[in-house]
């Protein structure tokens, strides 16, 4: 500050404490809360929003997820089977919402990386300083001659649960005694390895005790399958001549459908179902790929530390859409890959280096009422993709006691993620 002859040096000092004073008077800028939209609201999505807020309460985080009610797939096989009801796996976001977490029930219709922004199907625009997809599976409608949408309505595939897994149980309730059920299981990767196994499983008790003469035959596209030994033995135990799986070696590869005939073509022979359980090949949840972050797999390739997409910036993808290498496409994969998302997102935000996270997963299988056994895993980074650094599987000649403890182990594990992500 320059003195003119009209100022003393003391005129000046006090004027320069004044405008010191006065700056520090006036309030600074409050600096925005970073926004945070997370779409879909699965077992990843829900664990996600929850765990970003738990880890910072000022964060303003959005659940983008149109439907109202959640229908968890876990459990979803007892339904079908008549041995629980679908509103036992029904849960509401009343309790995410209660955490501080805006929830916006519409679909989001497109996202625009460029100006990180989401439009919502009612019009509405939401702008976002990081994405969280997480959508999970849809069904490539397009990859099974004969099958689509309208086909999944005669030939149903049950494999998101709620109108689907009721179609397929009203079919087995209507069928007659001696008819067959016919399974077509994709090749993977798909949501839940083990669970057309499980599903077989269940269904053969269901007909053991209702329609003994019928049988079911599982058409798989895979030679091997996620505890194959647990299940076979299953089979020989409790439904002996009921389940008969023809392997992809064998020709038990599904080329096409009809629905009008419940015909399904093999590449060694065609099969007329009284009920056909379609499961057709999937891929990532289709605003994945319209916010551009899957790829030619039709699946999304993630940094295994942070979950940020290697094709889009400032997105991350989690659960069974993104490209996790040996992590099982599962609910309690999904929920754990939602909080180390969370955990890397808000380290981010602080400008601290992510931890590298050590993910653990678990996935029983019920093959009949107090009758269960499990896998359970701990994955880890390595060489740019997740591994499976340890496993623990349930023994094959366990005895019956073992089983019903798995049993109720399962009933208290899917209260536990359940309650964790909706709770």
């Amino acid at each position: 500050m320059a003195v003119t002859r009209h100022q003393t040096r003391r005129d000046v000092i006090r004027g320069a404490a004044a405008v010191a004073a006065a700056a520090l008077a006036r309030p600074a800028l409050a600096q925005a809360a970073p926004r945070i939209a997370v779409i879909g609201g699965g077992f990843g999505g829900a664990a996600c929003a929850r765990a970003l807020r738990r880890l910072d309460t000022k964060l303003q985080v959005t659940l983008i997820e149109p439907n109202r009610t959640f229908t968890a797939c876990p459990f979803s096989n007892e339904v079908i089977a008549g041995l629980r009801e679908l509103a036992a796996q029904q849960f509401t976001y009343d309790k995410v919402g209660a955490d501080g977490i805006t929830i916006a029930a519409q679909a989001a219709t497109k996202v625009d990386a460029q100006a990180r922004s989401i439009a919502l199907a009612d019009g509405t625009t939401l702008s976002y300083d990081r994405l969280v997809l997480a959508p999970g599976i849809d069904m490539r409608f397009d990859a099974l001659s004969g099958y689509d949408e309208a086909a999944a309505e005669k030939m149903p595939h049950a494999w998101k649960a709620g109108e689907q897994t009721m179609l397929l149980r009203k079919q087995l309730e209507a069928m007659d005694d001696g008819g067959l059920v016919v399974i077509a299981v994709p090749a993977a990767p798909l949501r839940c390895p083990p669970a057309p196994y499980e599903r077989a499983s269940l269904i053969a008790h269901y007909l053991k005790a209702n329609k003994p003469k019928s049988k079911i035959l599982v058409l798989d596209a895979k030679d091997n399958y996620s505890q194959q030994k647990l299940f076979e033995k299953a089979w020989t135990e409790l439904y002996p001549g009921m389940i008969e799986r023809i392997a992809l070696s064998q020709g038990g590869r599904v080329t096409s459908v009809d629905p009008a005939t419940n015909e399904i073509v093999t590449d060694f022979g065609n099969y007329t179902a009284a009920v056909a359980n379609v499961i057709p090949p999937q891929r990532a949840g289709r605003i994945a790929d319209i916010a551009g972050a899957a790829d030619h797999t039709g699946w999304c390739p993630i940094d295994p530390v942070t979950f940020a997409s290697k094709l889009v910036p400032n997105i991350h993808v989690i659960g069974d859409a993104a490209i996790a290498g040996g992590i099982p496409k599962s609910a309690s994969a999904a929920a754990a890959q939602g909080r180390a998302c969370a955990a890397a997102i808000v380290s981010a935000l602080a400008g601290k280096a992510p931890e590298t996270p050590r993910l653990d997963g678990a996935c029983y299988n019920t093959v009949a009422p107090g009758y269960a056994f499990s896998l359970k895993g701990i994955y880890q980074p390595k060489e740019d993709q997740y591994a499976e650094t340890e496993v623990t599987t349930s023994p094959v000649d366990a005895p019956r006691e073992v089983r019903q403890r798995e049993a109720d182990q399962a009933l208290d594990w899917f209260k536990r993620i359940t309650g964790d992500a909706f709770g």
